[in-house]
């Protein structure tokens, strides 16, 4: 079959997905990129990537540490500050439990890494995140991408002084740099790159509207120009305006008047009409979804209930952690349901109600704003974490489908490395995890950032090339380059990853390294 044929079915079948159960808009939503050549139009094979948002701006200076003798010293000095230490211990140090809780005493040393290639450093993750260390250093099944943030060129020091200098707009603000983590645009913006990756491969799917799918939250990521967001709860598919049986004040005939009374049309307005299209969709939707789910109770999704018991997904024990400050105590964990939800999904995949061979999603947690009271909720927070993608490796492996599915954590932004007595403040770059089968574990993918020490006269960092005021990270890894390496890995062509991040051109390193090829 030639090029030209093959393009032009792609083409009339993503028609045909979207005027039966696509993206909103119908036919104006048709794009000629559906007529593409990206490789993994015409692959057989199914691939996920999922984004865990890290709300708040993760403080991952505590997450992965530098452990070698210059480092660790002045990490220790700038982070040791009254009137309550955030300086993690060095790795072999015993747990104390008559510490306070949460105190880097109570929780004890950090874990040591052994990287591949330790960039004549060494390096361990926080205390509370021994299932990552497992992850890291034994299944080479997890990397550390350091310093990453959002750029627009290469810049150093000296160049992020020059006002002339580009760089990405309101730097340190929550909301604009969650945007521009997403879409690479503040506040405002409506398209992300996780959603532009779906417009592109989602010809592949027979049912685009299973294409980006989000169990944490609405999400620019997930948008593109055609594929819109799918929401889901940890519970499965979303009914709308009733339970999950289907009925409004316990009854299903109710229920059921409410599904039709949506659906249906008075006039011939083309606003009518839409509206009752999108019910429409939205209600077959569900449907499609949530007979194609395996129950959330079936191993090995979950542990099954004893008996005729209603499975409960707070109780199950797979989907609590361990407390890192209470020992003994176990903790439901939000982020664990949310990709139990997930896992459901890529396992109903190849289903025909859901037909998805590309498919993008997004989970969340929130609670890294840590300005104070950091020992004790950072040390939850890193718990919950590292459990959640310890579940979902094992769930996936389970399945057969670890090489199928990779996930990142992206955040706001990282934090400063200097203290401000409990906490930490808005920073820039951060250390990040990729985890998945395709993922060339137990290595560090880029330069990890030198940690200085602060001058004597005021708080910049003349000791270090990656650090400005207060020590916050200045990126040596840009967004789009962990971006274009994911979509790469995902199937898109050069020229594809070129028009998703529009500051790739701008980097001579397009390919960060950490997936194996397919």
């Amino acid at each position: 079959m030639s090029t030209m044929n093959a393009s032009r079915r792609l083409f009339l079948r993503h028609a045909g997905v979207m005027s039966a159960l696509g993206a909103a808009g119908g036919p104006l939503a048709l794009n000629l990129s559906a007529i593409g050549t990206a490789a993994a139009q015409t692959a057989s094979d199914y691939k996920a990537i999922v984004c865990i948002f890290l709300f708040g701006g993760n403080d991952s200076i505590n997450m992965v540490l530098p452990t070698d003798a210059t480092s660790f010293a002045n990490y220790s000095a700038l982070r040791n500050q009254a009137p309550d230490s955030i300086a993690l211990l060095a790795p072999g140090v015993a747990a104390n439990a008559g510490a306070a809780i949460g105190s880097p005493a109570r929780l004890g040393g950090a874990l040591a890494l052994a990287p591949a290639r330790a960039q004549g450093r060494s390096f361990a993750l926080h205390p509370a995140m021994g299932t990552l260390q497992t992850m890291f250093n034994t299944d080479k099944r997890l990397a550390v991408l350091p310093n990453v943030g959002p750029l627009v060129l290469p810049t150093n020091k000296a160049q992020y002084g020059q006002a002339s200098h580009p760089r990405p707009a309101s730097l340190f603000s929550h909301n604009d740099q969650q945007n521009t983590w997403q879409s690479f645009l503040p506040e405002g913006a409506t398209v992300g790159w996780g959603g532009r990756m779906g417009d592109l491969l989602a010809s592949m799917n027979s049912r685009s509207v299973f294409t980006s799918i989000s169990a944490g939250g609405n999400a620019v990521w997930l948008s593109g120009n055609d594929v819109r967001p799918y929401q889901v709860s940890s519970n499965g598919a979303i009914r709308m305006g009733t339970n999950g049986a289907g009925q409004i004040y316990g009854s299903t005939a109710v229920g059921q008047a409410m599904e039709r009374i949506v659906q249906t049309t008075r006039g011939g307005h083309l606003l009518e009409t839409d509206i009752s299209a999108v019910a429409a969709r939205s209600l077959q939707a569900e449907s499609l979804l949530r007979n194609a789910l395996a129950p959330a109770g079936q191993a090995p999704f979950g542990t099954p209930p004893a008996g005729n018991a209603a499975y409960n997904s707070a109780n199950d024990p797979k989907l609590r952690y361990n407390d890192p400050n209470n020992t003994g105590n176990t903790i439901t964990n939000p982020l664990a349901q949310q990709l139990q939800v997930v896992a459901r999904i890529i396992q109903a995949s190849g289903s025909a109600d859901v037909g998805a061979k590309r498919q993008v999603f997004f989970v969340s947690m929130g609670g890294f704003d840590t300005h104070d009271a950091q020992n004790v909720n950072h040390a939850q927070l890193m718990a919950r974490l590292a459990h959640g993608l310890r579940y979902f490796d094992d769930t996936l492996g389970a399945l057969g489908l670890r090489n199928q599915v990779t996930t990142f954590t992206a955040s706001d932004f990282g934090r400063t490395f200097t203290s401000n007595g409990d906490g930490t403040d808005h920073g820039w770059g951060a250390h990040h995890f990729v985890a998945g089968g395709a993922v060339r574990g137990g290595d560090l993918y880029g330069t990890f950032p030198v940690y200085g020490t602060k001058n004597a006269n005021n708080n910049n960092f003349d000791s270090s090339p990656d650090q400005l005021g207060n020590g916050a990270l200045l990126p040596t890894t840009a967004v789009d380059q962990l971006g274009a390496t994911l979509g790469k890995w995902f199937g898109l062509s050069d020229s594809q990853l070129l028009d998703v991040f529009p500051n790739l051109k701008n980097f001579s390193t397009r390919d960060l390294g950490f997936m194996n090829p397919t």
